[in-house]
């Protein structure tokens, strides 16, 4: 994992930059679940929308 980002002259924690990462491919991730009817086996939705982008998330900062 990295340590600090330099954007735009400021040093921007590099898990902010997961973060943002994370929310654009949750973003293309979370439809198509709901499209395949996955959210619907879940017995708390929102729960399981939570914990698929944790795991994004996760995935981002391990892989990296």
């Amino acid at each position: 994992m990295l340590r600090e980002v330099s954007l735009f002259g400021a040093l921007v924690p590099s898990t902010l930059l997961y973060f943002i990462a994370t929310v654009a491919l949750f973003a293309l991730v979370d439809p198509l679940l709901a499209r395949l009817g996955l959210y619907r086996l879940a017995w708390h939705p929102a729960l399981a929308r939570f914990g698929t982008f944790l795991c994004l998330f996760s995935v981002l900062v391990l892989w990296t």
